[in-house]
């Protein structure tokens, strides 16, 4: 095998498929990166067995071939080289040389024929977004998904079509966040949980742009398809909450409020709420809605902090207590200016929501406050 390739779009194509390299694994083949010519290009393969990622650039091939090398070795030295042409050949004692410039790196390689291949999905139902409404949900709904092992569901988003409505919902007993948007193509209604951890890295190869990104699913696979690269994730097994039965449709209390003006109130209060000296105890938040104010409180052993904000509210006056990081995550993903959050009782899911449209929700369990 010998390629010569410019090191910006090796670069490009290592920083997407490294993200599906096996950090911690007893097969040495899964740390490894596989690259196969194929004409004029090369094609780049990781796969840790639960997320599985190719990429498709142009390079000048002067002789076909494959090999696999250590995915972090390899990507770091390229990363190093200098900007320009870089030399990659496979020698006769079965070594990888780089040489650019003044440079020569020889590497260990591996058996392509011992890489696991990527599972062939054969599509059932798939849909396609622009990256960067896809990036959006994401963002505004992973930080929701459980790290609890013992409830596995959990630890994905869903994805759900139903009457050319995407949904994505993230749950982890706590709270659950909720983003819809309406696809622009007509397809069929289906559903399917996909990994946290395969979105995150979904996520960081994404670009905010409006190129389409294309998502199917097979029985128990997903693909995600887009420009050159591909990545193939599991799906989740198992029977996800039942998020539309759970969310309240009515309200008792329910304010408008500025969304910085609260989010920079639960900051400040929360460095309270998260005591410095008893580290592992977190003390709930006390709201309190009165007409046309809200007061967030909290008192430990450290001190006590109150802020007050003058808001609309609506409804009977309530006092209620929260995770105060439950709160900053919700708003911290919201970017209208202004938001409802609506409350049933003391111990009733407290949401947050769009003033002008129903794209996402927040819902919120409360804390029981000590009397």
């Amino acid at each position: 095998m010998k390629i010569i390739c410019y090191k910006d779009k090796l670069i490009k194509a290592l920083n997407s498929v490294v993200k599906g390299v096996a950090s911690k694994t007893t097969m040495p083949i899964l740390e490894g990166i596989l690259i196969q010519t194929n004409d004029n290009e090369i094609k780049l393969t990781t796969n840790d067995l639960e997320i599985g990622i190719e990429y498709i650039m142009d390079c000048e091939v002067k002789e076909q071939g494959s090999t696999v090398v250590n995915a972090i070795m390899f990507s770091e030295i390229i990363r190093k080289l200098p900007d320009t042409e870089i030399y990659i050949s496979v020698n006769d004692k079965n070594l990888l040389e780089i040489e650019c410039e003044g440079s020569l790196y020889k590497l260990a390689t591996m058996n392509p024929d011992e890489f696991p291949e990527l599972p062939k999905i054969e599509i059932e139902n798939s849909i396609e977004v622009e990256q960067n409404t896809l990036k959006n949900m994401i963002r505004k709904t992973i930080f929701a998904v459980s790290n609890e092992e013992t409830r596995p569901i959990f630890t994905g988003c869903l994805f759900e079509i139903e009457n050319n409505k995407l949904s994505v919902v993230a749950v982890d007993g706590f709270r659950l966040a909720l983003r819809n948007i309406y696809l622009n193509k007509q397809t069929n209604d289906f559903k399917a949980v996909i990994p946290g951890k395969t979105l995150n890295e979904v996520n960081k190869i994404i670009s905010d742009s409006f190129e389409p990104i294309k998502i199917g699913v097979a029985k128990n696979q997903a693909l995600f398809e887009m420009d050159n690269c591909k990545i193939v994730t599991r799906i989740l097994d198992g029977e996800f909450l039942n998020y539309k039965n759970v969310i309240p449709s009515n309200w008792e209390t329910r304010m408008k409020v500025n969304k910085s003006s609260l989010q920079n109130s639960f900051e400040r209060i929360s460095l309270i709420s998260a005591s410095t000296i008893e580290k592992e105890k977190k003390y709930p938040v006390k709201v309190q809605v009165d007409i046309g104010k809200i007061t967030i409180s909290c008192t430990n052993q450290t001190g006590d902090a109150k802020e007050e904000l003058f808001v609309a509210t609506e409804g009977k006056n309530l006092e209620v207590g929260f995770n105060p990081k439950y709160f900053l995550d919700s708003l911290k993903a919201i970017d209208d200016e202004e938001v409802y959050v609506e409350f049933g009782s003391s111990i009733s899911p407290c949401l947050i929501k769009s003033i002008d449209n129903n794209d996402y929700t927040y819902m919120i369990l409360p804390i029981r406050l000590k009397e």
